[in-house]
């Protein structure tokens, strides 16, 4: 199974590392065709959901951010996001947030 995700985030990056065996990191939706999974960090790349929706169709894509800003959480969803979580949610089990 291919993951993806996109984070700049280096803490977000060594937690998403510890959890996800092979997990590739990328910076644009480009990156992510044939990615079975694409994990996208809210915070700093929302735009890109629809993107990813676009270039890995059928990917599951899994996003999280922050619990206040309900206006983004919302929108991924809207944008073709399969799983949009708070990411304190997100981060107390990143394999768990993935599973179908």
């Amino acid at each position: 199974m291919r993951v993806v995700a996109i984070t700049n985030d280096l803490m977000d990056r060594s937690k998403i590392s510890s959890a996800l065996d092979g997990v590739e990191f990328v910076r644009d939706a480009s990156a992510c065709t044939g990615a079975d999974v694409v994990v996208i960090d809210l915070a700093r790349d929302a735009a890109l959901v629809a993107a990813v929706r676009a270039t890995a169709p059928d990917a599951r894509i899994v996003a999280f951010g922050p619990h206040v800003d309900t206006d983004v959480l919302d929108q991924a969803t809207r944008d073709g996001a399969d799983v949009v979580l708070p990411r304190s949610r997100f981060f107390q089990d990143p394999a768990a947030a993935l599973a179908p």
